[in-house]
């Protein structure tokens, strides 16, 4: 599927919403089409709209072309714990066939960028056999590693890149996420993920108070993800 890109992290809590966020706004300006979904949010709060993710939300809001809730979000569990243990808390059923089906569906839309954020990191499991990297690979996308920048990131973002070598996808770029204000030696370890690293950095986003995408679209380059660099 020609521009789109699977977003994973090193882990969970390293700023894949706010980088997928980012690079969709940094898309808009350049006045793209961008789409993007979140197939699996768990931690959801009740609405009068049903279960509602606050970082599916924030694609939505930030993605340029319109799309219903339900399908930027199809699988939506209210319990923020792991995803296939909040859906057997919830009696939900999911597994890869069902995901890439409607994955497909949604990535019709016409546009110039579409990303699908996953949950946590690489190797979450989807269900008691299947794990979510098996979507990337079921999709056939390319991905875009988010790295948070804390002690033992470099170790993550080596092993992550490793185990998306090993599935056969091909690691399209990263970005270093300052996730914690304070990180000694910041800019070695970037260097030092850069010099093992053969995909491109997408950018350097500092540590934010209150982030927004905009805010994370000024330090994140989209070029080497748009058509005309294909």
């Amino acid at each position: 599927m020609a521009n789109a890109y699977f977003v994973t992290g090193t882990d969970t809590d390293v700023g894949k919403t706010l980088i997928a966020a980012g690079l969709l706004a940094a898309a808009n300006k350049k006045g793209l089409r961008t789409a993007a979904l979140k197939p699996v949010a768990a931690g959801c709060t009740r609405t009068p709209d049903g279960l509602r993710n606050a970082d599916a939300l924030l694609l939505q809001q930030t993605m340029s072309v319109s799309m219903p809730y339900e399908q930027i979000n199809p699988i939506a569990l209210e319990q923020a714990i792991a995803p296939h243990i909040a859906a057997e808390q919830s009696g939900v059923r999911m597994n890869v066939a069902q995901l890439a089906g409607i994955c497909r569906g949604a990535l019709m839309q016409r546009a110039d960028l579409t990303l699908v954020e996953g949950a946590g990191g690489w190797r979450v499991p989807l269900n008691s056999r299947e794990l979510f990297s098996q979507l990337a690979v079921e999709l056939r996308l390319p991905v875009i590693l988010v790295v948070g920048m804390r002690l033992g990131c470099i170790n993550h973002a080596l092993l992550t890149a490793e185990a998306i070598a090993r599935d056969g996808l091909q690691l399209a770029g990263w970005v270093a996420n300052r996730c914690v204000e304070e990180m000694p030696y910041f800019a070695e370890n970037v260097a030092t993920i850069k010099g093992f690293l053969r995909a491109p950095c997408l950018g350097e986003v500092p540590f934010f108070e209150r982030p927004t995408p905009a805010l994370a679209a000024d330090f994140l380059d989209c070029e080497p993800l748009l058509p005309t660099n294909g």
